[in-house]
């Protein structure tokens, strides 16, 4: 029966333990890892986002998260008022811009 059950003996007197940061170094390299695979590139591209969206002005055309494209017709400090179609204007949250077109693009589409 000593094929199934494995024997177990009394370790030896005086073993010395693993050293604490030698046990710490792979949880510690893990989170470097973590740093900068994924929470160093996304707070850069939080911080593009906010100046992206800090330095909108009349004229720009955007496009916003649920995928209108307008064209900026009034600035304030929280919102913006996009024109979507001619005498179509929509009041919508700064942050909720994604990307800013290049000009002319708007009214090829």
């Amino acid at each position: 029966m000593d094929f199934f059950i494995s024997n177990a003996y009394a370790q030896a007197a005086g073993a010395q333990q693993p050293d604490m940061f030698v046990s710490l170094l792979p949880l510690i390299f893990i989170f470097v890892i973590f740093y900068f695979l994924l929470i160093r590139p996304q707070t850069k591209r939080a911080k593009e986002h906010r100046k992206m969206v800090s330095e909108l002005k009349v004229g720009d055309e955007v496009v916003t998260g649920g995928g209108i494209l307008g064209r900026v017709e009034e600035a304030g400090e929280q919102f913006l008022k996009v024109e979507v179609a001619d005498g179509v204007v929509l009041r919508i949250q700064r942050q909720t811009v994604v990307a800013v077109l290049p000009k002319g693009t708007f009214k090829s589409v």
